[in-house]
């Protein structure tokens, strides 16, 4: 997994017809990185959302670390999680708690760096108490496309979408 370069994702405001989002050209009220950074690295539990290969959604609560800006998690070998990501590598990442929501567009794939999966595994421990360990199951980095977030009484004026690159779509 390579480093990340510190560069921010580029914030603008979603596309929401109809529900009043203020000018999305003046940029006023767009919610900092930061702010999503904060609330992704503090969550406890997390909700992940696969596709199975019929594409019906599948949506389950995972323990995961905010790491390097990817998401990082494992699950059992024969879960649902593994057969989906299989299948589609896209997925939908999303700490739990919807009054500050984030949002994470992005696609998994194996965690295979050893330096990185040892700064996850020792997040992970500080977090949870628990060990990371690639031999209960794999382990697995979702690297952000679009992520999208939202304060509940002031959405109008702060939702927020950062585009990360990398061919993100909406």
């Amino acid at each position: 997994m390579a480093e990340q370069t510190g560069a921010q994702p580029k914030a603008s405001r979603p596309k929401m017809p109809g529900y009043g989002i203020v000018d999305e050209n003046s940029g006023k009220g767009l919610l900092p990185w930061s702010w999503a950074r904060e609330r992704l690295v503090g969550a406890h539990n997390y909700f992940l959302a696969t596709a199975r290969p019929d594409g019906r959604p599948h949506l389950m609560p995972v323990w995961g670390v905010w790491v390097d800006d990817c998401f990082c998690f494992s699950t059992g070998a024969e879960s649902q999680k593994v057969r989906n990501l299989s299948a589609n590598a896209y997925c939908v990442v999303s700490p739990e708690g919807a009054n500050d929501a984030v949002v994470v567009e992005g696609i998994a794939e194996a965690a295979r760096d050893d330096a990185y999966l040892e700064r996850a595994a020792a997040a992970y421990y500080d977090k949870y108490k628990w060990k990371l360990e690639p031999s209960m199951g794999p382990i697995f980095v979702v690297r952000p496309r679009i992520a999208y977030g939202l304060i509940e009484y002031e959405m109008t004026a702060t939702a927020t979408r950062w585009d990360f690159g990398a061919g993100a779509r909406s």
